[in-house]
C-alpha cells in the first residue's frame, strides 16, 4: 500500500530546484585555480595524504560543449545525524548522472558507511527518487554513524564497490564523515583503485564550513525551524507573563544556529559559547548576567522572558574545560572498571578517580548531569544533547535569586520552564534554500566525478545571492585538515568553524542585544514558507546576509 501524502507533500513533490547559471546550462566544465593547502599542520597532513594533498581549488565554469559521460555506477552513503535536504542531494546526483547518459545507475547504501563495506545496497530508481524528492528526512536509505577507516573497513569498500562495478562514491556527511571520505580516497589513490571519493558537506550545527564553503546544508531549514519554535514560545511568554523559558538548541561544538535563531527572534538572551571562551567567562557570571537581566526585567514589572542556551556551552566554561579533559581520560581508561559498578558507586569512584578540582565539580553536580557525562558516542564525544544544561541554569540561576531576594535585591518571581529543541529541526521539510542548495550540491558532485577528481568536498560560494549565481566547484578535502587528539590519538579532521566574535554575524548581534535584555523586541518569522514572495521563500540566513556584506567570503 502507498504512503498516504499531505497536500503540501503533493504539491512540494512539484517543486523544481533551482541551478546555479553553470549546471543549468548542461555545459559545466571544471577550472583549476589555487592550489590549497591546510592552515596548521601542513607537513604531518602531507605525511598522512601524500596523493591527496598539493590539490587546486576547482570551479565549475559554463564551458562549449554539453556534459555527457560513458554509462557509469555510483554509488552514495548518508553519514551522520540527518540534515533537512539529504534527499535532494540524492535527487540532484540521480538528475546529474541520467543527464550525462541515461544509462548511468545510482546505488545507494543502506544505513550509513557500514551498509558500503558490508554490501547492503539497492538501486535508486526514478521511481523511488520521485517519492522523496523535496522531502525531509534521510529514509530513502537510512544513515549511520560508522567509520570507513580501519583496514578491514577499506577492504569491505572496495570490495563492495568493484562488485558494483561502480566509478565513484560519494559521501554525504559533516567534518568525521568528509574527513573518512579523504581516507578511503587516499588510500585508493596509493593502490592505483580506480574508484573517485566525492564529499558533500552536511551538518545542521553550521560548523562545516570555510572560505571555500559557504554553509553546510540543512543549517538553512534547522534554523528557521529553531527560530518559529523560539518565536512561539516568545509570543506565549509574554501573553502568559509568568514563567522564564531556558531553550536548549542543538550545537554540539559551535553556537551558529543559537546565534541564528537570536538573529532572527531576538529573544531576550543568548548565550554564545565562543564569546564564553573568548572572555574567559566563569559559570557564575554568566547566572550572574542573567540574574541581572531578570532583576531589571522584575523592576519593569516582567517576571518572564526567553533564555536560549548552546547546546555545547559548558564544554566552553573555563572551569569545565579541565574538567571534561579530565573525565574524558578517565572514561577511556577506565571504563571498565566503571562500568562493573552499580550507578551509585559509579559517580563516586568517578569523584575520587579525579584530580582535585575536576573531582569536586563532578561531586557538585546533580546526579542526572553526572550520569550523563559518563556516557559517550560511537566516535568518543560526549553526548552533549543529553546534557541538560537548560535545567542546570534553571537551577544555579534560581539559587542565585534567592541570595539576591534574601539580601533585598530582588523582589519579582521566578519560574522557569525548560526546553530543548533538538531532533524537531532535523528533519524537517527543507526550505527552498536547502532544496536548491543540495540538489546543486548533488549536481555538482556528479560533475566532479565525470572530471575525474577524487578526494574532493563539493564546495558553493556566494550563497547569499540568488541561485543562478551560485558559484560551485570542488575543494580537496586534505587541504582543510588538522590534527586533534582524540581518544588519545593524533588524528586528522575537518577542523571545525567556530563562531568568530569578530566577524559580521557576531558583531550585529552583540550591537543589538543590551536592548533585548529588557524590551520584549521579538520578531515573529513563523514557519517555513515554500510558496510566495521570493524575500520570504528563498531568503537566506541572517549569518549569509551579514558575511556577505561584511565579504567575508569575498
Amino acid at each position: 500500500m502507498s504512503q498516504q501524502k499531505s497536500a503540501l507533500q503533493q504539491v512540494r513533490g512539484t517543486y523544481q530546484p533551482k541551478l546555479p547559471k553553470a549546471l543549468k546550462s548542461g555545459r559545466a566544465t571544471l577550472q583549476s585555480g589555487e592550489v590549497v593547502t591546510p592552515a596548521a599542520h601542513a607537513e604531518t597532513i602531507a605525511k598522512l595524504f601524500p596523493h591527496s594533498t598539493g590539490k587546486p581549488l576547482l570551479t565549475l565554469v559554463e564551458g562549449d560543449q554539453p556534459v555527457t559521460s560513458a554509462p557509469m555506477t555510483v554509488g552514495v552513503v548518508l553519514s551522520g545525524g540527518p540534515a533537512p535536504g539529504g534527499h535532494n542531494a540524492i535527487a540532484g546526483i540521480f538528475d546529474a548522472l541520467k543527464a550525462a547518459n541515461p544509462a548511468s545507475r545510482l546505488v545507494g547504501f543502506l544505513n550509513g558507511p557500514k551498509g558500503v563495506f558490508t554490501g547492503k545496497y539497492k538501486e535508486l530508481t526514478a521511481e523511488i527518487i520521485a517519492e522523496y524528492r523535496n522531502t525531509g528526512g534521510f529514509d530513502m536509505i537510512g544513515s549511520g554513524r560508522d567509520k570507513i577507516e580501519t583496514e578491514e573497513q577499506i577492504a569491505g569498500c572496495e570490495k563492495t564497490l568493484k562488485e558494483l562495478g561502480a566509478r565513484a562514491l560519494i559521501v554525504i556527511g559533516g567534518d568525521d564523515s568528509n574527513t573518512n571520505a579523504a581516507i578511503l580516497a587516499e588510500n585508493f589513490l596509493a593502490r592505483n583503485v580506480p574508484i573517485q571519493v566525492i564529499g558533500l558537506p552536511k551538518t545542521i550545527d553550521g560548523d562545516m564550513r570555510n572560505q571555500f564553503i559557504e554553509a553546510s546544508f540543512g543549517f538553512d531549514t534547522a534554523a528557521k525551524t529553531y527560530a518559529n519554535l523560539v518565536a512561539n514560545v516568545c509570543r506565549d511568554s509574554a501573553s502568559a507573563r509568568k514563567y522564564y523559558h531556558f531553550i536548549k538548541l542543538m550545537g554540539r561544538s559551535a553556537s551558529h544556529v543559537a546565534l541564528e535563531v537570536a538573529l532572527q527572534v531576538q529573544p531576550n538572551y543568548t548565550i554564545i559559547s565562543e564569546e564564553v571562551a573568548r572572555r574567559n567567562l566563569t559559570l557564575s557570571q554568566i547566572v550572574d548576567d542573567i540574574c541581572d537581566m531578570i532583576c531589571r526585567r522584575a523592576e519593569a514589572g516582567k517576571n518572564y522572558g526567553v533564555i536560549v542556551v548552546p547546546e555545547g556551552l559548558l564544554q566552553f566554561v573555563p572551569e569545565f574545560q579541565p574538567f571534561f579533559a579530565d573525565l574524558n581520560k578517565l572514561v577511556h581508561e577506565r571504563k571498565a572498571e566503571m562500568d562493573a559498578l552499580p550507578d551509585k558507586e559509579k559517580h563516586k569512584f568517578v569523584a575520587d578517580a579525579l584530580p582535585g578540582h575536576s573531582g569536586e565539580l563532578y561531586r557538585s553536580l546533580p546526579e542526572t548531569l553526572q550520569e550523563v557525562l559518563l556516557i559517550t558516542d560511537s566516535h568518543g564525544n560526549l553526548t552533549v544533547s543529553q546534557l541538560e544544561t537548560e535545567k542546570f541554569l534553571i537551577i544555579t540561576v534560581k539559587a542565585r535569586l534567592e541570595e539576591l531576594a534574601a539580601a533585598g535585591k530582588y523582589k519579582g518571581k521566578f519560574s522557569a520552564l525548560p526546553h530543548f529543541f533538538g531532533y524537531e529541526g532535523r528533519c524537517a521539510p527543507p526550505t527552498n534554500f536547502d532544496a536548491d542548495y543540495c540538489y546543486t550540491l548533488g549536481y555538482a558532485a556528479v560533475q566532479l566525478i565525470i572530471g575525474g577528481v577524487t578526494g574532493y568536498t563539493v564546495s558553493a560560494r556566494n550563497l547569499a545571492a540568488p541561485a543562478e549565481q551560485w558559484v560551485m566547484g570542488g575543494v580537496p578535502v586534505a587541504s582543510m585538515l588538522t590534527i586533534e587528539t582524540r581518544k588519545g590519538k593524533e588524528v586528522p579532521v575537518i577542523e571545525k568553524a567556530l563562531v568568530d566574535p569578530d566577524d559580521a554575524p557576531f558583531q550585529a548581534f552583540a550591537a543589538a542585544r543590551e536592548s533585548w535584555k529588557v524590551e520584549d523586541a521579538y520578531i515573529f518569522a513563523g514557519p517555513v514558507q515554500y510558496f510566495g514572495p521570493a524575500e520570504v521563500c528563498d531568503a537566506p540566513t541572517k549569518t549569509l546576509e551579514l558575511e556577505s556584506k561584511a565579504k567575508r567570503f569575498g
